[in-house]
């Protein structure tokens, strides 16, 4: 038999659950390269928002900053809750317990929603007191960094749910792992991003 002959009559390999195709691992890697280069970009935007808040800090006599909401605390204890929910949601999956998985992925998906709702609460807030983008330089930094912080976190938050849809349905083989671990990483990223902008608020505000 010919070296053709034999590729041709080769059966293709198998394809993995999940659609992921013939090599999961170098989808994987590929998968999380990108979500490293996806931090990268949100770190330098968000460098050069702090490069800006502390340049214009600087000018003049003019600065004002505005009081932290307290409501932004809570909102910090639950993306701090959320991001723990789901680490321990990804040990219980890769110990094969599927159901306490779909538990914590639950809990931190929930947390992750009542995190938005804090934000939207502190900006009613800021608004009802005549805080807007406007009155000052730093209600704009403000606003700035923390609708910007928002939009990623939407994003977010849609991927977490996307992993809740397919763990209810039973469909989180082992192609759906790299979407569970992009996800979760993403999700630290961002908590850990939000930390730095509530004390950035606290201290330099």
């Amino acid at each position: 038999m010919t070296t053709s002959q034999t590729i041709k009559g080769t059966p293709p390999p198998p394809v993995q659950e999940g659609g992921w195709g013939p090599d999961p691992g170098k989808q994987r890697r590929a998968s999380l390269t990108g979500m490293y280069v996806l931090f990268a970009a949100i770190t330098m935007l968000f460098a050069a928002f702090t490069s800006a808040l502390v340049v214009r800090r600087g000018l003049g006599d003019d600065w004002s900053g505005i009081p932290v909401p307290g409501i932004l605390w809570v909102s910090s204890a639950l993306i701090a809750l959320s991001s723990v929910a789901l680490e321990i949601a990804r040990r219980r999956l890769l110990e094969g317990e599927r159901e306490r998985f779909t538990v914590w992925w639950t809990a931190g998906t929930m947390l992750g929603l009542l995190f938005l709702g804090g934000q939207t609460a502190a900006w009613r807030q800021l608004l009802a007191q005549g805080v807007y983008v406007s009155t000052s330089p730093g209600g704009s930094f403000f606003y700035l960094f923390t609708v910007a912080h928002a939009v990623h976190v939407v994003g977010g938050v849609v991927a977490l749910l996307y992993i809740e849809y397919q763990a209810l349905r039973l469909r989180l083989g082992p192609g759906k792992r790299t979407a569970v671990e992009v996800s979760r990483l993403y999700w630290h990223f961002l908590a850990g991003l939000w930390i730095y902008l509530i004390l950035l608020f606290q201290f330099w505000g």
